[in-house]
């Protein structure tokens, strides 16, 4: 599996995975998807998105999120000092089609952005995820993140928050 950063003329590509995995997840609660738009933004200047490629097929993508001072950004929730802001880098969204799960894929995708998120000199990881996702929540807490609160999000959808400093 070969696993890269995703560029502006593979975001339609990322964006029908993400429809097709939550087609099918139980709840559309489980997941708040991103538009197309949302996705160009973490191309161009506010993240970056990476993903895994199986004999030349997108099967999975990580988004990491530099938010910056603007009103997306958690570290304000989390208590972060304005001075700090702009070392804050969010665990935005990962999906993993069925057919590449079980392969630590997530566990991957974590290691990934934060050493991107350490090189950008960031401070602090956050992470939302739904209280129901216990895939996700086991790999945010076995990557050392803890949960700091849990409140609704995501069009009142309740998530659990989660944060991590960078040392």
């Amino acid at each position: 599996m070969e696993i890269r950063r995703i560029w502006h003329e593979e975001v339609p590509e990322v964006h029908k995975l993400m429809v097709d995995v939550v087609s099918r997840l139980p709840s559309f609660a489980l997941f708040s998807m991103d538009s197309v738009d949302s996705l160009n933004t973490r191309v161009q200047d506010l993240g970056e998105i990476y993903g895994a490629y199986l004999r030349g097929g997108l099967v999975a993508y990580t988004v990491l999120a530099f938010p910056g001072v603007g009103s997306s950004n958690l570290g304000r929730e989390f208590g972060v000092p304005e001075s700090e802001l702009l070392r804050v880098a969010i665990l935005d969204a990962t999906v993993v089609h069925e057919s590449a799960r079980g392969q630590g894929l997530q566990r991957q995708f974590h290691e990934l952005r934060e050493d991107r998120a350490r090189a950008y000199g960031c401070l602090h990881l956050f992470s939302t995820v739904h209280p129901d996702n216990h895939v996700s929540r086991r790999n945010l807490e076995a990557a050392g993140f803890t949960v700091q609160f849990t409140r609704p999000m995501y069009e009142g959808h309740p998530r659990h928050c989660y944060a991590k400093r960078l040392i």
